[in-house]
């Protein structure tokens, strides 16, 4: 009987062994799983941790650039007597999250990012209105010599200018716009030689660069000092045609952003400036009339046509 009770219990000791080796061939399985999890946490809170660290890098870059172009700014409406409280305040403003030395969130970067957006905007207007004090300044100067009064009598002058600062505004700006004259476009080949636009059509053949020149009309109301002009060429399907690697970007005109093809920052000072721009597509053009626009700051100032077969 002893026999067989040995025989019996042989098996279950077996039986047991191999339940211990399952259970620890789980628990090993399912450490390895916690530790691959935990290694792919730790893994993705690091990839995060450094995204943010760039992104609030670069964000205080464009800070630091923001504040910049606002010190010019008030600078300048200082100078010419403006009102730079509000500027002041937004300036500030800036400083004070450049300075903050804390570790921005996602979100929070996102809504500092649209802030520098309205900012850059801000920048825009603040630069039409420094255009306007110049021109009021120029034009209330030019009266001013010509006055040969006392000095209660400029005072009071003054003041008649003062009350009448937005009508006088208004004619400034439409007076002060300049006019693109004389526009001639050429198509220059391989050789270096030039075709100018006539009733002919240029071929792609013909064609390794594209030259438009023209002059600033003469203009005595347009107050002189830097200029950005852009020059815009449409395709037939009225497309800008643009290479940002071969100098074009964008600008804005009546606030919506657009394509040019080439810009030249100009000293404009009304004697009737030559300007030339060339432009090498380095491929074929489309056949068909193509269009040229000029446009000075955010405003057209000229056009032209040319067709390529």
């Amino acid at each position: 009987m002893s026999t067989n009770f040995q025989k019996d219990s042989e098996p279950k000791k077996d039986q047991g062994k191999n339940i211990i080796i399952i259970v620890l061939v789980l628990l090993v399985i399912i450490s390895g799983i916690k530790l691959y999890t935990d290694y792919v946490d730790r893994t993705k809170k690091t990839e995060e941790i450094l995204l943010l660290s760039t992104e609030n890098n670069q964000l205080n870059q464009r800070l630091d650039s923001v504040t910049y172009q606002l010190n010019l700014r008030i600078q300048e409406i200082e100078k010419l007597g403006g009102d730079i409280a509000a500027l002041e305040q937004v300036r500030d403003q800036l400083i004070a999250e450049r300075n903050s030395n804390r570790q921005r969130t996602a979100n929070e970067i996102a809504e500092l990012n649209k802030r520098i957006q309205s900012y850059n905007s801000m920048l825009q207007e603040k630069d039409q209105e420094i255009l306007e004090l110049r021109a009021m300044n120029q034009q209330l100067y030019a009266e001013n010599q010509d006055l040969k009064t006392t000095q209660a009598e400029i005072e009071e002058e003054v003041a008649k200018l003062n009350l009448q600062k937005e009508d006088l505004q208004a004619k400034v700006n439409v007076a002060s716009m300049l006019k693109a004259e004389n526009i001639t476009v050429a198509a220059i080949n391989r050789r270096g030689r030039e075709r100018v636009e006539t009733t002919n059509d240029f071929r792609n053949r013909q064609i390794e660069r594209i030259k438009i020149s023209f002059n600033f009309a003469e203009n005595k109301v347009a107050p002189p000092g830097p200029r950005n002009v852009y020059v815009q060429i449409l395709a037939p399907n009225e497309q800008p045609i643009f290479d940002v690697a071969k100098g074009s970007g964008t600008f804005t005109v009546d606030g919506i952003e657009q394509f040019y093809t080439v810009k030249q920052d100009v000293l404009f000072n009304n004697s009737g400036e030559a300007l030339t721009f060339y432009y090498e597509k380095g491929s074929d053009y489309a056949s068909g009339d193509h269009t040229i626009r000029i446009f000075v700051d955010n405003y057209q100032i000229g056009s032209s046509t040319f067709s390529v077969k």
